[in-house]
């Protein structure tokens, strides 16, 4: 298999990537271990895009690209920059009993 292990380059800096490479999610304060391999990737690019950071993200941190888009995508990336888990003036709470 190609995509056990390999080299990119992302922001700049020289990186190791595939599902051969353990890692831990890109997301602050989270310390869950993962590998650099697609099934972690933010898009569907190592090293982002125009749609994507690249960076490598646990199950937790990680969602549904777009409608269109292919891959997973990173709360930031997904959501092009607003983090819908903030509270906003117009979220509704539901609290159950």
């Amino acid at each position: 298999m190609g995509n056990m292990h390999g080299t990119i380059y992302r922001n700049g800096e020289k990186i190791d990537v595939g599902y051969g490479v353990t890692a831990t999610c890109d997301q602050p304060d989270c310390t869950e271990e993962i590998d650099r391999g697609l099934a972690y990737l933010c898009g569907s690019v190592h090293g982002g895009d125009e749609y994507s950071c690249g960076g490598y993200f646990c199950g937790q941190h990680l969602y549904m690209a777009p409608e269109g888009h292919h891959g997973n995508r990173c709360i930031r990336c997904r959501d092009h920059g607003a983090d819908p888990t903030e509270d906003s003036d117009d979220a509704m709470v539901v609290t159950f009993h």
